[in-house]
């Protein structure tokens, strides 16, 4: 059966990849995209080239905000499948600039919600993208969904307010929504203020690589492409067993951010000498490792992609793919000023 599906936020990392896995495994599908192309989003992600014609209208691309309600409203009316990733996403950049995460992601959301209601007798189903971060720190060896939610950043707590918001709609609206909150995830088309781009790219140019305290944080890493299967699985699946649930997407392994970079060293044959050390972030989660196996045992989805395969293959994507990432070299760091008062690039 023929789909439209408008996904918010499809020219970021997440949403591009997804659009690209859809668009390639669905040739019936049309695939709207909502995107303000903040820093984070770039249509060279995009699985067409949308200064050329496309012939069969299968991709569709808005340049626009979801806070524009008229807007959001048109296109949520031509779709059956919702996938709301459109946020402000960076945990540093949330810090300073915490106005913008809460009017894209908490207000943004509710205008998405708003026409998910107006529209709930013809949306199939509504998926509000969340993210693991809305746990804090974790409080067991693994954070399943009933994990207490105890966000430690201002994005991390605007994103809470856009998963309650969601969850309370279709308590009290009765819409067809879904809730995914993905692990941290790597792979191509990714921002380099994000950690793994950030130290391949430093390898590339030999340039010091800056971790935030001593390293030893942890977080649960899962390849791009693992990610866009748990979607493909909730696009298609019996919505009587997903309506109104809240699924974890992760690898359930977790690893710290000190051992991160010294396996891309060891795998980019550099030296651990460029490694160097910065002040903490605030707000930071001290460790992070997910339990999903709700989705595997209701979905029977599993990661296939073990992590060193994914950081092979995002090196060498890295590598082939100069052009379009040194242009966000001077967006690798931001300021921000720490607990004690001092300005720090992080």
């Amino acid at each position: 059966m023929k789909k439209t599906i408008l996904i918010t936020g499809g020219a970021g990392f997440i949403g591009s990849n997804l659009v690209r896995y859809l668009y390639e495994k669905y040739p019936d599908y049309k695939i709207i995209v909502l995107d303000c192309l903040t820093y984070a989003g770039n249509i060279e992600n995009f699985p067409v080239n949308i200064n050329t014609k496309n012939e069969n209208d299968r991709f569709v691309f808005w340049y626009g905000n979801v806070r524009n309600g008229n807007l959001v409203d048109t296109l949520i009316a031509q779709s059956d499948v919702v996938i709301h990733m459109a946020a402000e996403t960076h945990v540093s950049r949330s810090i300073y600039d915490n106005y913008s995460f809460y009017a894209t992601d908490v207000i943004g959301t509710q205008i998405v919600a708003n026409a998910v209601v107006k529209h709930k007798n013809t949306i199939e189903r509504f998926i509000h993208v969340s993210t693991s971060e809305v746990y804090g720190s974790a409080l067991s060896d693994t954070m399943d969904e009933k994990h207490p939610l105890m966000p430690s950043s201002p994005y991390a707590s605007a994103k809470t307010g856009a998963d309650r918001l969601v969850y309370s709609y279709w308590y009290t609206y009765d819409i067809p929504a879904i809730i995914v909150r993905p692990f941290n995830n790597y792979g191509f088309y990714q921002h380099l203020e994000k950690a793994i781009p950030r130290f391949i790219t430093s390898c590339l140019i030999n340039e010091p690589i800056r971790i935030h305290g001593d390293g030893n944080v942890s977080r649960d890493y899962i390849f791009i492409s693992d990610t866009c299967k748990a979607f493909d699985l909730l696009i298609h699946c019996d919505l009587n067993t997903i309506k109104g649930e809240v699924f974890n997407v992760s690898s359930g392994v977790h690893r710290s951010i000190l051992s991160i970079a010294k396996e891309i060293i060891k795998m980019m044959c550099k030296d651990e000498s460029l490694i160097t050390f910065t002040s903490d972030r605030p707000g930071q989660v001290t460790r992070h490792t997910g339990n999903s196996r709700k989705i595997q045992e209701l979905l029977d989805w599993q990661p296939e992609i073990t992590w060193e395969n994914g950081l092979k293959q995002t090196i060498a994507w890295y590598k082939e793919n100069k052009k379009w990432w040194e242009k966000q070299l001077w967006m690798r760091t931001v300021p921000i000023i720490t607990k004690n008062g001092n300005r720090a690039l992080h």
